[in-house]
């Protein structure tokens, strides 16, 4: 009963600022305040029309996108070839390969400025917050990954091979599919993170903010704070969204692979 009791009190105080954003979003008051004055739909009407928040929405997609691509692809060799190779310092290859797991995301980007504008002298732009974010998004995608090619049978692509496949034929014929599910969840999830981070954008944006330093940049100016939470209204419910699909994929692999579902994000 204490268990329960704790749990339902943490989900209330993770929870209940997210809740307040569109009960603020659909307000009529430019002041983030209780009583509530009236319902209106007009700052979601401000999104459309602000060009400066459509650039800083297209900098974010293309870095999530790019992010997305990218870390999978990552993930995919470091999965496959942490459940199927066998190499010395295997372990201690791939732990190293998941410390970006742990490591303040601060750092990450202190340490790219100083690499890519004092040491190689290069400007910044949305490669460099791309870089960044695949170096973060790669152990999560290593992470869903790896319970995908773990419940493989190696035997089934030896069988291939025999047949005549060439080794990219059978990982093609034989492997991807039954990891596609995993593989598009591994995208999802490295998209939804690239797309809401802020710190590593913060330092590496130059010129062209991405969403969540736009973002940043309004809360500087209290009439704005009503479109703010309108725009985070969207994208909680687009995170929601996506999160969703993503375990929906994962279970359904974990189900085609004939395994027992051990964990999740849902």
């Amino acid at each position: 009963m204490s268990l329960r009791i704790y749990a339902i009190a943490y989900l209330i105080f993770l929870y209940a600022p997210i809740a307040l954003l569109p009960v603020f979003a659909f307000n009529d008051a430019t002041i983030i305040a209780f009583p509530l004055s009236g319902f209106t739909t007009n700052w979601f009407g401000e999104l459309w029309t602000n060009t400066s928040l459509h650039t800083a929405v297209k900098n974010s997609v293309f870095i999530a996108v790019m992010t997305a691509i990218l870390s999978t692809l990552l993930g995919v060799c470091a999965a496959r070839a942490g459940a199927m190779a066998h190499f010395p310092l295997k372990a201690g290859i791939m732990g190293f390969i998941m410390l970006p797991l742990v490591l303040p995301e601060i750092i990450v980007a202190v340490s790219l400025l100083v690499v890519v504008v004092q040491i190689f002298d290069l400007g910044l732009s949305n490669w460099t917050i791309i870089s960044a974010h695949v170096l973060i998004c790669t152990p999560f995608c290593i992470a869903i990954l790896n319970g995908a090619f773990q419940n493989l049978d190696p035997s089934m692509e030896e069988a291939a091979k025999d047949m005549g496949a060439t080794r990219f034929g059978a990982f093609r014929s034989v492997t991807l599919p039954l990891v596609m599910p995993g593989i598009i969840s591994s995208m999802l999830i490295a998209f939804t993170i690239s797309l809401d981070e802020f710190i590593i954008a913060f330092f590496l944006s130059g010129v062209s903010p991405t969403m969540p330093v736009y973002i940043w940049g309004l809360l500087r100016f209290p009439a704005s704070l009503p479109v703010v939470m309108a725009l985070g209204t969207i994208l909680v419910a687009l995170s929601i969204l996506l999160l969703t699909i993503a375990e929906i994929l994962r279970r359904r692999g974990m189900a085609r692979a004939g395994v027992a579902d051990k964990g999740g994000f849902l």
